[in-house]
């Protein structure tokens, strides 16, 4: 049996994307499936709805018209095509969300984009192994965003049921996300919401009184705290997109992630696209689980330990590793730097003592209320924060231009870490530097790194001018 992908006729032509012409793909579980003429969407929207007694009180409203845009046309976004590449161009997307993808400055297609959006804008499932700083949120916001403007929304419709769900582990990622997916949507009409614990639940909920919710950006937890009262539900999901499944796995996080995905519609109904860095077994099995023959897109991860990062290990005792940081910082009047340690507590102190001896700092950890986080990360941004001193929490979400150095404070005890880690400098073709630490505890991370990224990282002495004491604070 076979099931014919979402609908790709567009129903207003200076709105909606030309589509493709659909595809089909085999189902494993053919008995749940609709019948083999009955696209996605259609299948979707004809199944039985819960009594509206169970959703709450909130009544139906008109969807708002969306305003006809005359000021831009595509003749305002010229790309030439070049040998090797792919434009966005090539894939006959919507004109309000090229806009869109022309104010943001995008031009040319990253790999990773190029490959999925091949698979994912003719409705197939996909599986991609990317890692920060590759692009891979665009490529599935761009998907998601199709899939909603080709597709009608549903004709009775109530607020609190997104058609689009991106579920990413951290706080950060959610808030990175959403944010990119209100640019993309700026010009189509869609509305985009983001819910994430720490922040305060009316004024969440807020949302959702007042307007339809298209997208909706979550951490697991925050989205089955409103699900389980009754506010979101998940029965009209046409894309689920799964962010960062290994970091999930990692943080005890898929226990929620399958009761959330049991509200959604079953996975012939619906188009499910899972990101990883990693490719592990517990991953591909997940994947399996969640995905219908869903094409497989990988990026080597020799790709994004980018040659614009350049790349040190000094051996440093422990008692000796403060004075090494502080010195690097202050001697070289270093504006931007994000300091990685492994625990909490490490990260408090070290926070606690650049802040004692005059070099603005802050941290940025579980621990720190979310409210407090964005402060933070908007203090660091503005160059009010010299030195943000995170967890590996942070290291996936944080995305903050010009950060001139990232150092070690610990090796991760994960490879993949240091790559993530690493990734927050050299961004966007801008050099770099990252600087390790190695330490009598934790040189024996070195060695798995090295093999991760495919090169010798020569061991150095600090030089003994960045072993000072640190001057005494008046």
């Amino acid at each position: 049996m076979t099931v014919l992908q979402a609908p790709q006729t567009p129903t207003d032509l200076n709105e909606q994307a030309q589509g493709a012409a659909p595809q089909t793909t085999p189902d494993t579980e053919a008995a749940a499936q609709p019948a083999s003429d009955e696209p996605r969407s259609e299948a979707r929207n004809s199944r039985p709805k819960k009594p509206r007694a169970e959703r709450g009180e909130r009544k139906r409203r008109e969807r708002p018209a969306r305003k006809a845009d005359s000021a831009w046309s595509l003749e305002d976004f010229v790309v030439e095509p070049a040998e090797g590449k792919t434009r966005f161009h090539d894939f006959a997307l919507a004109p309000s969300l090229m806009r869109g993808i022309h104010e943001l400055g995008f031009t040319y297609c990253t790999p990773i984009q190029a490959q999925v959006l091949g698979h994912t804008l003719k409705g197939r499932d996909a599986i991609g192994r990317a890692q920060t700083g590759t692009g891979k949120t665009a490529a599935f916001l761009i998907s998601t965003i199709t899939q909603l403007l080709i597709t009608p929304p549903p004709k009775e419709r109530y607020m609190g049921e997104p058609r689009a769900l991106i579920i990413a582990p951290t706080r950060e990622l959610v808030v990175q996300i959403a944010n990119d997916a209100r640019d993309l949507t700026k010009h189509t009409g869609l509305n985009v919401m983001s819910f994430v614990g720490g922040m305060d639940f009316d004024k969440q909920l807020k949302q959702l009184e007042a307007r339809y919710c298209d997208i909706l950006v979550a951490t697991p937890g925050r989205l089955l705290d409103f699900n389980q009262r009754g506010e979101v539900h998940l029965d009209m999901v046409e894309v689920m997109v799964l962010d960062e499944a290994d970091r999930m796995l990692d943080m005890g996080f898929i226990p929620q992630v399958r009761q959330i995905i049991r509200q959604t519609p079953h996975k012939g109904e619906r188009q499910t696209l899972l990101f990883s860095a990693t490719f592990t077994d517990d991953v591909m099995n997940l994947a399996k689980q969640w995905t219908t023959a869903p094409a497989i897109v990988e990026i080597e991860p020799e790709n994004v330990a980018s040659d614009t990062v350049e790349q040190h290990v000094y051996a440093v005792s422990g008692a000796d590793k403060y004075k090494l940081l502080y010195n690097l910082v202050a001697q070289n009047n270093w504006e931007r730097v994000m300091v990685f340690a492994n625990r909490k507590d490490e990260v408090r102190r070290i926070e606690e003592r650049l802040t004692r001896d005059g070099i603005s700092a802050a941290q940025m950890s579980g621990d720190v209320p979310q409210q407090k986080r964005i402060k933070v990360l908007e203090g660091f941004r503005e160059g009010k924060i010299r030195v943000l001193v995170a967890t590996d929490v942070a290291g996936r979400g944080i995305h903050v231009d010009g950060v001139s150095h990232v150092i070690n404070y610990t090796l991760p005890e994960d490879p993949d870490d240091y790559v993530h880690r690493i990734g927050r400098t050299g961004r966007a073709g801008a050099s770099g530097t990252s600087i390790s630490f190695a330490g009598e505890d934790d040189a024996f991370a070195l060695p798995p790194i090295e093999a991760l990224i495919g090169r010798k990282i020569q061991c150095e002495m600090p030089p003994t001018e960045l072993l000072k004491s640190v001057p005494r604070q008046r």
